[in-house]
């Protein structure tokens, strides 16, 4: 009787061997494909830092150019400004040009109308009340940059 014991025990011990040996080959299957997933998720890994770097090297020259037309728009508002006053004053003189031209239109045409010639001859000989006044080199030179510019 006990040999037979011993080969019942045997038998299961046999069985529950072979049930750990087929668990052993499927864990192992899982574990291999658990590793190909390790090594993919890696290589993922590996791309998405490779991919961090060039975005952030994108990213420095981004702020480098926006710094730089940052200061190109600075420098030209500036020289726009420059140019402003310059234009606001050009204005304001062309303005005063044009009243003063006005006026003598206004004269030259009241004097062809005056009934007696001898005046409007006079008018014309006296010389006018304000002399025209010579420009300074400031205003030449801004004359010559407006012309340039142009």
């Amino acid at each position: 009787m006990i040999t037979l014991v011993q080969w019942g025990l045997e038998a299961l011990l046999l069985v529950l061997l072979a049930a750990t040996l087929l668990y052993a080959v499927r864990l192992e299957r899982r574990l291999g494909v658990l590793r190909r997933d390790n090594a993919a998720l890696e290589a993922l890994v590996a791309g998405f830092n490779e991919a961090t770097a060039r975005a952030e090297a994108s990213t420095a020259r981004l702020r480098a150019a926006a710094e730089g037309a940052g200061q190109q728009v600075a420098a030209q508002t500036e020289a726009a400004e420059r140019l402003r006053g310059d234009l606001v004053f050009l204005i304001e003189r062309g303005e005063a040009l044009a009243d003063r031209l006005d006026a003598r239109v206004r004269d030259a045409r009241a004097l062809a109308n005056a009934p007696e010639p001898r005046a409007a001859a006079r008018a014309m000989a006296e010389p006018p009340a304000e002399a025209p006044k010579l420009r300074s080199q400031a205003e030449r030179d801004l004359m010559q940059a407006l012309r340039l510019a142009r």
